[in-house]
């Protein structure tokens, strides 16, 4: 069992320290899908900091820290795809791999060396389909071998979706660890489909997945062993440490970073891909779309919810202890992972 102070979802001091811990750490910033060509880009703040990342034009992705070096402002927004990056206050351009290119006027900066005066790269890496940043180390050869191969490159962008909620971005991620609460606050959305605290929990290293059965599961009692897939049968849930989660659901999968704003908000940052099926085939964007709709209105709400209603009670600033037992031994290897980082 876990006990956790619920302080550690109220002070400035512990949220602080997470986040320097989240900025040392490899983590999934987008999926490879979102990158299928050279030039094409993804901008977005992670951890509190703007990070642009960037498949060049030798196929390698590489991020930066998204600011000019001339005033600081951002020289890409969103996601999209172009031949080079232009700041949009004084025009200073910058290649794909960071490189600066070109100073309007530049004359008017003698001591500016273009060699040396890129942008400010940060570690990058990609594997199994996922986009991996490092704000304070490069990424190494070999470095993401803990993280498994989650996706293929077959598997095509859907759509990505953002969220605010009033709530400490633990007590949210914490809602994807456990299935114990299935048939308490999904009774009407996800439990006549699925099962409760009916679950399969792995850890591996600071990780872990929970695979989450459907009632469903039990036609293949019928069929031969041999010939049975799991496809459609189950969402695996993979808690990839500190603040990722993956879903792979029946027919798309998504993948959520918890990103801390405050110590008691958080952004949810959704990303939706086509899935991948146990044949080596892919769902089409149709089939995926319809289950993002399903999934959406299948319990989502209802975590996010009751985590806003724990922030509540924690704010009130009696100080208690959150309990976790046996059956949460998902958040348990989470708590216990981020207590040693820090």
């Amino acid at each position: 069992m876990w006990r956790e102070p619920s302080s550690n979802y109220l002070t400035e001091e512990r949220f602080n320290a997470e986040l320097a811990l989240i900025r040392r750490a490899p983590v999934p910033f987008c999926p490879s899908a979102m990158l299928p060509k050279n030039g094409s880009y993804v901008a977005r703040t992670a951890a509190g900091t703007p990070i642009l990342v960037v498949r060049g034009n030798d196929g390698t992705v590489r991020a930066f820290i998204n600011a000019c070096r001339h005033r600081g402002m951002a020289v890409a927004k969103g996601n999209g795809c172009k031949r080079a990056f232009v700041c949009p206050y004084h025009a200073w351009a910058y290649s794909l791999d960071g490189c600066h290119k070109n100073i309007p006027g530049k004359n008017g900066f003698p001591s500016v060396e273009l060699d040396t005066h890129g942008l400010v790269q940060v570690g990058a890496g990609e594997k199994g389909g996922l986009v991996y940043v490092n704000q304070k180390a490069p990424i190494l050869v070999g470095s993401l071998d803990e993280f498994p191969d989650l996706f293929s490159q077959d598997q095509q962008f859907l759509e990505e979706e953002v969220l605010h909620d009033e709530a400490n971005w633990k007590l949210l991620a914490e809602t994807t660890m456990e299935g114990y609460h299935i048939k308490g606050l999904h009774k009407k959305t996800f439990y006549p489909y699925g099962l409760d605290n009916i679950n399969v929990v792995e850890k591996f290293g600071m990780h872990s997945r929970i695979t989450f059965p459907f009632r469903r599961i039990n036609e293949l009692r019928d069929i031969e062993r041999s010939k049975r897939t799991i496809d459609g049968m189950v969402t695996s849930v993979y808690q990839l440490f500190p603040n990722v989660s993956v879903s792979i659901l029946s027919k798309h999968s998504t993948i959520t970073i918890f990103e801390p704003i405050t110590p008691t908000s958080t952004r949810l940052l959704t990303y939706r891909v086509t899935n991948k099926r146990t044949d080596g085939s892919t769902t089409s964007l149709k089939e995926a779309k319809n289950d993002a709709v399903f999934v959406k209105g299948a319990g989502l709400d209802e975590d996010r919810d009751a985590a806003c209603r724990i922030q509540e009670s924690i704010n009130a600033g009696t100080d208690f202890e959150l309990t976790f037992g046996l059956f949460e031994e998902s958040i348990v290897n989470f708590h216990k992972n981020l207590k040693e980082q820090l």
